[in-house]
C-alpha cells in the first residue's frame, strides 16, 4: 500500500479538515458559540450576484421591472413555478438571484430593491443569421421572454451582442446612431464596447462588446457591468421627471414666500398676524409633502449615479479615436440631469427652511402681541378688582348702619315691652335713653362681626 496520502485523510496527531460550507449555503456554526442573527445573511451578502461565465459569441436580452412589494412577490412566486414545471430548481424566498434553463435558453433572475431583472441568454443558433450582430431582431425572440407574466412596469430593456473581434468588418454605422454612437477599449485592451444608448424599433437598447481574447470570466464580469451601466443610468434619470414636476410648485412658493415677507413688515394687529402665519403654516406643509414624495426618488437617483460611475471606473475604459467613451457621453447627458434633481433637492431644503424661519419669526410677534394683551387685559382686570373692593367696602359700610338699625329697632321694641314690667317691679328707665345708650355698642358688635367673616374668607382665599 502506497504511504502518499489521500487529500482530506486524517494522520495521526493531525487533525481532519473542517467540511467547508455549500456555495450560498449557511456558514458552518462555531460551537459552542453562538451566532448573531445577521451573521449569515451578511457573510452571504458578497456572494449575492456572483459573475457568471459567458463564452463568446453570445446574446443576452436583459429586462427590468418596476415593481413594489406585492408585485416583488408574486413575481418570486410566479418563477419559481415555472422553474418547478420545468424540472429546474426554484429560488429560496431570501435568495436574490438565481439561474435556470429552459429548453437551450439560460436565464437570470434578480431581485433589487425596488427593480427586478430578467437575463436570457440565448442559444448559439440565435446568436447570429445574416452575418450581422443583433440577427433576428430582438422582436422576434420574444416568445422566450413571454414565458413569465410581467412582474411590473418595463423600464430597462437591452440587447447585447458579444462578438469575437472582427476588425473593421461590423459596419456600426449600420448598427448604431452615428451622432450618438459611444465607443471604448475596455479590459485593457481585450475588449470593446459600443452603443447608441437609443432603443431600436423593438424597444432594446443595443450593446456591442468585441471580445478580443478574453477569458469567459472576464467576458461574464465585463457583460454584468455593462449592463449594470444601462440599467443604473435610466433609474437615474427617474429622479429627472420628479424634479421636473416638483419645480413649478417650489417657484410658486418661492415667490408667494416672498410677497409674504414684504407684508409682514407692513402687518399689524394680531389678526392680520394671525392670517400671514395660517398661510405660512399651509406653504410649508405642502413643501414638506413634496420633500417626503421626493425624498425616496431623488435619494436612489443619487445612488444609482454613483454606481454607474463607479462601474465605468471599473471596467477602465480607453477613448478610441473619433468618439465619445461612455462615461465623457454620460457625463455630457446623465450630470446635468443628476444636477438638476441635486438643485431641486437643495431648493426644497432651503425654503423649507426659510419657511420655518419666517413663521418662527411671525409667531415670536404673535406671541409678543398675545402678552402685550394679556398685559393689558391683567391691569384691566385689577383695576375692576379694586373698584369691586371699594364697592364691597362701601356696601360693608352700608350693612353695618342697615343692620345696627334692624337690631337697634328690635332692641327698642323689646325696651318698651318690657317697660311695664319694669314698672310693676319699681324699676324706672327711659326708652329712647336707653335704646340713645344700646346704639354705639351695637354699631360697635355689628362692626366687629363683619370684619371677622370679611377676615375669615380672606384666609380661606
Amino acid at each position: 500500500m502506497s504511504d502518499v496520502p489521500v487529500p482530506g485523510a486524517s494522520r495521526p496527531g493531525i487533525p481532519a479538515p473542517a467540511p467547508q460550507p455549500a456555495p450560498n449555503g449557511p456558514p458552518p456554526a462555531l460551537s459552542p458559540f453562538r451566532d448573531h442573527p445577521l451573521r449569515a445573511g451578511v457573510l452571504a451578502e458578497l456572494h449575492a450576484r456572483p459573475f457568471v461565465p459567458v463564452a463568446t459569441p453570445a446574446r443576452l436580452l436583459h429586462l427590468a421591472f418596476l415593481v413594489n412589494r406585492e408585485e416583488a412577490s408574486a413575481d418570486r412566486d410566479a418563477f419559481a413555478a415555472l422553474c418547478t414545471a420545468r424540472g429546474q430548481p426554484a429560488p429560496s424566498r431570501q435568495a436574490k438571484q438565481h439561474h435556470a434553463a429552459f429548453g437551450g435558453v439560460n436565464v437570470r433572475w434578480e431581485r433589487h430593491a425596488e427593480f427586478t431583472t430578467y437575463t436570457w441568454e440565448l442559444p448559439a443558433e440565435d446568436i447570429i443569421a445574416g452575418g450581422l450582430p443583433f440577427h433576428p431582431s430582438s422582436a422576434s425572440l420574444m416568445a422566450s421572454l413571454a414565458q413569465l407574466p410581467q412582474p411590473g412596469l418595463l423600464l430597462v430593456a437591452v440587447d447585447l451582442h458579444l462578438t469575437t473581434d472582427t476588425a473593421d468588418s461590423l459596419p456600426l454605422d449600420r448598427l448604431f446612431d452615428r451622432s450618438s454612437l459611444a465607443r471604448s477599449d475596455v479590459e485593457d485592451g481585450f475588449a470593446e464596447i459600443a452603443t447608441d444608448f437609443q432603443p431600436d424599433v423593438s424597444g432594446f437598447v443595443r450593446i456591442l462588446v468585441r471580445d478580443r481574447g478574453m477569458t469567459p470570466d472576464a467576458a461574464g464580469a465585463l457583460i454584468q457591468r455593462v449592463l449594470e451601466v444601462e440599467t443604473y443610468r435610466t433609474l437615474a434619470l427617474l429622479g429627472l421627471p420628479e424634479a421636473m414636476r416638483i419645480t413649478p410648485s417650489i417657484a410658486r412658493i418661492e415667490e408667494r414666500l416672498r410677497a409674504l415677507t414684504t407684508e409682514m413688515k407692513n402687518t399689524e394687529g394680531l389678526a392680520a398676524n394671525h392670517k400671514l402665519l395660517d398661510e405660512l403654516t399651509s406653504l410649508a406643509a405642502e413643501v414638506e409633502a413634496d420633500a417626503a414624495a421626493s425624498l425616496f426618488r431623488f435619494g436612489a437617483s443619487r445612488a444609482y449615479d454613483e454606481i454607474v460611475g463607479l462601474r465605468l471606473r471599473t471596467i477602465g475604459e480607453r477613448p478610441i479615436a473619433g468618439f465619445p467613451t461612455w462615461q465623457q457621453f454620460l457625463a455630457r447627458r446623465l450630470l446635468p440631469a443628476m444636477r438638476t434633481c441635486q438643485t431641486t433637492e437643495q431648493r426644497q431644503a432651503n425654503l423649507s427652511l426659510k419657511l420655518t424661519s419666517a413663521a418662527n419669526l411671525l409667531r415670536t410677534r404673535v406671541d409678543v402681541e398675545l402678552e402685550q394683551q394679556n398685559r393689558d387685559l391683567l391691569s384691566s382686570m385689577n383695576k375692576r378688582a379694586r373698584m369691586q373692593l371699594r364697592l364691597q367696602q362701601t356696601v360693608e359700610g352700608l350693612s353695618v348702619a342697615a343692620i345696627s338699625y334692624y337690631v337697634i329697632s328690635l332692641l327698642h321694641y323689646a325696651l318698651e315691652g318690657l317697660h311695664a314690667a319694669a314698672e310693676h317691679a319699681g324699676l324706672h328707665y327711659d326708652v329712647g335713653i336707653a335704646t340713645a345708650l344700646a346704639v354705639p355698642f351695637v354699631v360697635l358688635a355689628i362692626w366687629m362681626v363683619v370684619r371677622r367673616i370679611r377676615r375669615g374668607h380672606f384666609d380661606e382665599g
